[in-house]
């Protein structure tokens, strides 16, 4: 009791004392609850503000260019929610909308072009709009100490020279195509691949003497291959957007996982991989 309460009638006193003692139980009762909520954050009572405690299975379904990166962001999710665990599905992002359009059950798709993420939001199966996360420029991936002397995107058409490119439905593919009608350049080549790990594979396993991929594979590739910058992949920047599906079976713990890509952790990978600001 302070000097001030001391001098205050005998009639007051036991009101004050009454409404402190209601005031500590209140606090009391705060403490108690919070300290109850930080040892188990499941209890039905808990009126912690912290957001809710994520479990179970992420499924994504991610353009193949994106498997490092996101393989990354998957273990770091994981640590940050114990009890989560992230699986993906990596491969050319046409088959991986159609999949989903076919029923496969996933929780969130990162395309590698609007183009192919128009497949799953056309049939209704996103929630809301898709958003750029990144985006990724072409390169040529030639044999170590490029023994070809591949110094531009013309050099491509020497006869002799076996070329791998992505499928044209492809967002790869379709980038490639779209730098090679730009330059009024026509390619002929030893294969069309399913997606652009598939393409770079050949170059690495020598199977083929160039391809035309993206940077972000060139440098996860590293000495297997060697990079061949080209200016006219400067007309061809592939957009890549990611979004929550509709009938995703863990939409809480999907929608955590989108914002940690989007996030600026999410972000240092990506880039660190060498993938473009979107």
């Amino acid at each position: 009791m302070t000097t001030r309460s001391a001098r205050r009638t005998h009639r007051t006193r036991p009101l004050q004392v009454a409404a402190a003692g209601a005031a500590a139980l209140l606090a009391l009762s705060a403490c108690s609850s919070s300290d109850d909520s930080g040892s188990d954050s499941t209890k039905s009572g808990s009126s912690a503000s912290s957001s809710p405690k994520l479990s179970g299975t992420v499924t994504v379904f991610a353009a193949a260019s994106l498997k490092e990166s996101f393989t990354a962001l998957g273990k770091e999710f994981e640590k940050e929610h114990p009890g989560t665990k992230v699986t993906f599905s990596f491969g050319g992002s046409d088959t991986l909308a159609a999949s989903i359009t076919g029923g496969a059950p996933a929780d969130v798709f990162a395309a590698a072009s609007p183009k192919t993420m128009a497949i799953v939001t056309d049939k209704g199966d996103a929630v809301g709009t898709p958003s750029t996360f990144v985006r990724n420029q072409l390169e040529i991936a030639t044999l170590p100490g490029n023994p070809d002397k591949v110094a531009s995107l013309k050099d491509l058409t020497k006869s002799g020279l076996k070329v791998v490119l992505c499928d044209k439905t492809v967002p790869c593919g379709a980038a490639a195509q779209k730098a090679l009608d730009a330059s009024s350049l026509g390619l002929t080549p030893v294969s069309y691949e399913q997606d652009v790990k598939s393409a770079l594979t050949k170059v690495e396993l020598k199977e083929a003497d160039a391809a035309v991929v993206y940077k972000t594979d060139v440098k996860a590739a590293g000495d297997k291959v060697e990079g061949v910058e080209f200016p006219e992949s400067a007309k061809a920047i592939n957009d890549y957007p990611i979004t929550l599906l509709k009938d995703a079976p863990n939409a809480a713990a999907a929608k955590a996982f989108i914002e940690l890509v989007q996030s600026a952790e999410g972000q240092k990978v990506l880039t660190a991989a060498g993938f473009l600001q979107p």
